[in-house]
């Protein structure tokens, strides 16, 4: 039976609303998801919330009250609120009718298995959450194996990242590291890696992608670093044809990630 929460000052609503600063989420292990959709895509996806907060007025809604039902099953907490505070709780204006706590899965990288996929996405000092979003989402779109996130890039359970993936995160295998344990990972067992660059000549659809490909892409700025890019057994080069000379990382990791699936699907 979900029990109604109506003071801002309550202790469990603080607590939630504190999973939006990235200390709270480490501390806690638990990370916000907004929206009907993503939070039932979610529990489709196996994962299974802490707690649901959801909106009074949304209470007759039929797919809420299946996902009432799942989350008080697997013993989770349900609250019953207001818009308003569901307001406070996203810092949105119109903020959506649910609110999920998820545990935060915190993976390693010897919990990959390469073979599981022919396509994985490699990301270094990856600094915008809407740009990790929309590859996750990408990544879910081809039946990519996941995204490791390598030195620093933003974190993957922000509400930002979350929001952008659209239930993606829960789809993809998300493992953040650094670049010397995924070199010495990498080196353990097969794989392409194929670094996005400036520095090459080779156009992206001339080569042939071997499975499991590792597609590597740098930070949005300053993209790879030089010793990471001699890393790789091959760079590639999206062609320009205007006065821009890249595309933002999130357009760039799409590109190529169709033109291995597309390789793919031809074979």
């Amino acid at each position: 039976m979900p029990r109604i929460i109506t003071s801002h000052s309550n202790e469990t609503i603080k607590r939630i609303r504190s999973l939006r600063e990235k200390k709270f989420r480490q501390r806690e292990g638990l990370f916000l998801a907004e929206g009907m959709r993503i939070v039932a895509e979610a529990v489709e996806a196996g994962a299974v919330p802490q707690m649901l907060v959801y909106a009074e007025d949304a209470r007759g809604h039929p797919l809420l009250a299946k996902l009432v039902a799942q989350c008080e099953a697997a013993g989770g907490d349900v609250i019953e609120t207001s818009r308003d505070i569901l307001h406070k709780i996203t810092e949105k204006d119109n903020p959506q009718a649910l609110v999920g706590v998820f545990p935060v899965e915190a993976l390693a990288l010897d919990s990959i298995d390469r073979a599981a996929s022919f396509v994985w996405i490699v990301c270094q000092s990856l600094k915008d959450p809407g740009n990790l979003g929309t590859i996750l989402r990408t990544a879910d779109a081809v039946g990519a194996g996941g995204v490791i996130l390598l030195d620093q890039s933003c974190d993957p359970f922000s509400v930002e990242a979350v929001r952008a993936s659209m239930g993606a995160l829960f789809t993809q295998r998300v493992v953040q590291s650094d670049g010397a344990a995924f070199f010495e990972w990498l080196r353990q067992g097969p794989g392409m890696l194929v670094g996005a660059s400036l520095n090459t000549d080779h156009d992206y659809q001339a080569v042939s992608y071997d499975a499991p490909t590792f597609l590597f892409m740098g930070n949005e700025q300053s993209g790879l670093p030089p010793d990471y890019e001699a890393a790789c057994d091959v760079l590639v080069k999206i062609p320009m044809a205007g006065k821009a000379d890249s595309l933002n990382v999130a357009v760039s990791c799409a590109v190529l990630l169709y033109e291995v699936f597309n390789q793919r699907r031809r074979a």
